[in-house]
């Protein structure tokens, strides 16, 4: 009996151990392969297919001259390719992560995003990601939702520093964020004459209600699967 129990436990411990690694996870390969001072020089991080994690995550570095890259792959916790590709050649200053502003792994980007989509009412099967800097330089998690068919059917920026909710696009009723608090009445509207004026007043302030709750959630939700990448490189 025992040894039946033990070995039961050994085939749990092995289906356990096959489970698909974190992005923060990833890095840690990276960082041991080629050093902890590779982390600060991580352009993005992308996966594709996760469900709820990718096979393969790919990491692209800066070179230590900041010019061109090296792109990095990461499979079951083990390099599986690194190139330079020869065509990105122009400078990578400004674009590279602060590791620091880092609070949330994939896995928490991930809860996330679920979470998100399901008041969406928007059912996926896997997932893609990208972790990159916006525009004000920050990290955000760039999550893409896909059917069966592997087709997008909604896509969630998440601050990765915050876990904020920023911005979807086809959730919502196939409505972003940034449409419906810029976009002004039509001429009629403003007259009055809209036949459907009343109609859209009330589906644009139902779209503002349903994200805006979904962000005060996510905030909430932060709070539990927040992740430091500074405390977890600094365990290693």
């Amino acid at each position: 009996m025992w040894k039946t129990l033990a070995a039961l436990l050994v085939g749990v411990a092995s289906v356990v151990g096959q489970d698909n690694i974190t992005a923060y996870d990833a890095l840690r390969v990276v960082g041991d392969h080629f050093g902890k001072a590779a982390v600060n020089h991580v352009v993005s991080v992308t996966g594709v297919e996760g469900n709820p994690q990718p096979e393969t995550w790919r990491i692209v570095l800066e070179n230590p001259d900041r010019r061109g890259v090296r792109e990095v792959e990461v499979t079951h916790g083990q390099i599986t390719a690194d190139q330079r590709p020869g065509g990105i050649v122009g400078s990578t200053e400004g674009t590279t992560i602060n590791t620091k502003r880092l609070n949330l792994d994939s896995s928490g980007a991930y809860t996330v995003a679920s979470h998100t989509a399901d008041k969406s009412s928007a059912h996926f099967s896997t997932v893609d990601y990208t972790l990159r800097t916006d525009d004000r330089g920050e990290p955000v998690w760039i999550v893409t939702l896909k059917n069966r068919s592997r087709r997008p059917i909604g896509t969630i920026h998440i601050g990765a520093n915050r876990g904020s909710v920023m911005r979807t696009e086809g959730l919502f009723a196939g409505a972003t964020m940034e449409d419906i608090e810029t976009a002004g009445p039509t001429e009629d509207e403003v007259e009055g004459n809209g036949p459907f004026r009343h109609t859209k007043a009330r589906i644009k302030g139902a779209f503002q209600s349903a994200f805006r709750r979904t962000q005060e959630e996510a905030q909430g939700m932060f709070d539990r699967v927040r992740r430091s990448f500074v405390d977890f490189i600094n365990r290693y």
